[in-house]
């Protein structure tokens, strides 16, 4: 199974802030967890840093949360760039578990940082995806897209985005 998520996934948030996880991301949570097995629930991590600024909650597999550990690890103890990061990324975050339905529980402080309402919207992010107040998403993040990809000269395939240099 690849560990990168695909797709998107709109689903109902319920009055205590549960909500599915589309199937498909549920395998890659579940690959990329090393602790999971057959007949347990696999693990997250929300990061809510992104809130903020970037309007939506990332969340992390246990091996991509794990690279981003270890990188703050090999920051030198005590100095501003490792406390910045510890800050941003050890002290903003929720660890999760899927429960037996496929659901996540998000605590409304949590939620309130994004109008979280009614309806998620899941969107992949390569080794992380995202969750959105989908009003937000396809009236901010949806538009921003299609601009960037208007940009482009009708006879450019979008891959040369993914060159370097490509924007």
């Amino acid at each position: 199974m690849a560990r990168v998520f695909r797709g998107q996934g709109r689903h109902k948030v319920d009055g205590k802030g549960r909500v599915s996880v589309p199937a498909t991301f549920r395998r890659v949570l579940e690959a990329s967890d090393p602790d999971w097995t057959e007949g347990l629930q696999p693990n997250l991590v929300i990061h809510y840093g992104t809130a903020k600024r970037f309007k939506y909650l990332e969340c992390y597999t246990m091996e991509a949360i794990a690279e981003v550990d270890a990188k703050i690890g090999a920051l030198q103890r005590g100095s501003k760039q490792r406390r910045t990061m510890e800050a941003y990324f050890s002290a903003q975050t929720h660890p999760v578990v899927v429960d037996d339905n496929g659901r996540m529980l998000i605590p409304t402080w949590i939620r309130e940082m994004i109008g979280l309402d009614g309806e998620a919207l899941f969107v992949a992010a390569h080794d992380t995806f995202h969750i959105w107040n989908p009003e937000t998403y396809e009236g901010e993040i949806a538009p921003q897209t299609e601009a960037l990809l208007d940009d482009l000269p009708d006879d450019v395939d979008p891959l040369v985005l993914l060159e370097e240099g490509g924007f």
